[in-house]
């Protein structure tokens, strides 16, 4: 190794190496959340396991910014986003979609990586495995099959055993042709299709939350509204698939749309268009009264 003005870099490497990053366990131990919010996740946690179990009756709604660009306006907005939780938690719970870089589940580009279904059979918490963007629902079931399972593997330098993840789901987010094309898959004939499919692949927890933004709006956000009532319709026509469909993902911030990088506007999203609030509000108030 060779050190560069305080860079350094290995030989036969193109890379420079700034700095060794934490660990998550380090960070957690630097960084320790407070009482109340670890009794918070200790409440809430065994709720979402309900859910996706079929014990419980409520509506997952995973709702949030696409980006999460600017400290004071994801507060502002998680801080609206309580007090509506307050008024719906009979019938809905609300986890925010938020994360400082961008929002994930595994992905739809990652759902096929080897590495990411293994660390999703043991993070010990529900796990959305999307569609990729192609649309092949077979890849996104052999997802399940595998986070589901059993793996020894290497995580961050150590060789760990997975005992398997019972809550790793499906996630339909539409998908996109080799010429650019979106086709949506939330319909109730898309929904039908994957009751069959899991009802082959005899998985735990059959589940899955439909992304109403992305492929399935052709990322025309306002159309959110009515792919989410759309889903409840069709719950409300079979139970098969009302047993199947543990949520929404819907894409909200404070203002409608978005905006580019620099920008300038409070709560605009600098990515993907999202709901502003007010209509975002009112969808949560429908959607609460169509359950």
């Amino acid at each position: 190794m060779k050190v560069y003005k305080g860079v350094q870099t290995i030989m036969d490497m193109d890379m420079k190496f700034f700095r060794k990053l934490p660990v998550p366990k380090d960070l957690k131990e630097q960084f320790p959340a407070d009482e109340r919010i670890v009794k918070i996740k200790q409440e809430r946690d065994p709720e979402i396991r309900r859910i996706f179990e079929g014990k419980s009756d409520k509506l997952l709604l995973i709702i949030g910014p696409c980006s999460a660009d600017r400290e004071d306006a994801v507060l502002d907005y998680v801080t609206r986003l309580s007090k509506v939780q307050e008024k719906v938690k009979d019938k809905i719970m609300i986890i925010p979609r938020i994360y400082t870089n961008k929002p994930r589940t595994i992905g739809a580009r990652s759902v096929e990586d080897q590495q990411h279904r293994l660390t999703a059979s043991g993070v010990g918490i529900p796990v959305g495995m999307k569609n990729p963007t192609g649309g092949d629902l077979s890849v996104m079931m052999n997802s399940i099959t595998a986070a589901q399972g059993q793996h020894v593997f290497l995580y961050r330098g150590w060789e760990v055993q997975s005992l398997g993840n019972p809550y790793a789901h499906a996630l339909l987010r539409g998908y996109v042709d080799k010429h650019g094309k979106t086709y949506s898959n939330y319909h109730y004939e898309d929904l039908n299709e994957l009751f069959e499919l899991y009802q082959e692949h005899e998985l735990k927890n059959p589940g899955v939350i439909i992304d109403t933004n992305h492929a399935n709006s052709g990322k025309h956000y306002l159309e959110q509204i009515r792919i989410a009532k759309e889903v409840l319709h069709s719950c409300r026509l079979s139970k098969d698939i009302k047993g199947l469909v543990k949520g929404l993902m819907i894409e909200s911030y404070i203002e409608d749309g978005n905006q580019p990088i620099g920008g300038g506007c409070y709560g605009k999203s600098i990515t993907d268009p999202c709901l502003g609030w007010e209509k975002s509000e009112r969808l949560i108030y429908e959607i609460a009264d169509l359950l």
